[in-house]
């Protein structure tokens, strides 16, 4: 009996962790699309039966995690904002030994800025030290991704770009500033950039290869992050 039960176990564990892959996959094809799905464009993208998918709209939907228009397309729900909002520390916390480095060695504020929809969000910023004056880039800000190097550096990655770039800015955000940033690559789960912003002319030649190598490190701290503080 008990062998019995212990692949009755098995089973229903292999089946759980198949339920919940599945789920996770539907939520990454409506975060990547930026637009509403069907049930049957799931179906078919996800390669599932239309019953199977329907399934999994319903406990995703009771849980608040997807959302479904008045023309039955399925949106993420409002629930994935909270959980977005339970990582923003953990980004910043493991963001900031590098913003620090970059902050100080370019002379200038850096920071990190993520997408939230079409529009980015600095997570984290970090103000150089020994300055006379510097940008007062406040963390929280939120821009449209079509203004500002560090949006346009997330745009850059959102087309599939895949070379290291660096992109620039001037009086987008702010008059007088001037911004560098690169995305953040090899995370599918995060859109992000990294970049600096000065009121002073920023060479990049000597700048930007700053950018370059911050966006790698903020890449391999946050693909292995090393459990740090939530409040350095």
């Amino acid at each position: 009996m008990r062998p019995i039960l212990a692949i009755i176990g098995y089973m229903m564990a292999a089946e759980s962790a198949q339920t919940l892959e599945r789920g996770l996959r539907l939520l990454r094809l409506l975060a990547d699309g930026h637009r509403g799905r069907t049930p049957t464009e799931l179906a078919h993208e996800l390669g599932l039966s239309r019953p199977a998918v329907y399934r999994l709209i319903t406990t995703l939907q009771n849980e608040g995690f997807v959302r479904r228009d008045a023309d039955g397309r399925v949106h993420l729900g409002f629930g994935v904002l909270v959980l977005a909002q339970a990582v923003q520390p953990l980004l910043r916390a493991a963001a900031l030994p590098a913003l620090r480095a970059l902050a100080e060695r370019a002379g200038a504020t850096a920071h990190l800025t993520v997408a939230e929809g079409d529009d980015g969000l600095a997570v984290a910023v970090v103000e150089p030290s020994w300055t006379d004056f510097h940008v007062a880039y406040r963390e929280g800000s939120r821009h449209p991704l079509t203004r500002g190097a560090a949006g346009l550096a997330v745009l850059a990655l959102r087309s599939g770009e895949g070379r290291p770039s660096l992109h620039q800015s001037r009086d987008q955000l702010q008059e007088g500033a001037r911004g560098i940033a690169a995305p953040i690559r090899g995370l599918p789960w995060l859109e992000a950039s990294v970049g600096v912003v000065s009121f002073s002319d920023l060479d990049v030649e000597s700048v930007g290869p700053l950018v370059l190598d911050a966006a790698e490190e903020l890449a391999l701290a946050l693909a292995h992050p090393k459990h740090p503080q939530i409040n350095p």
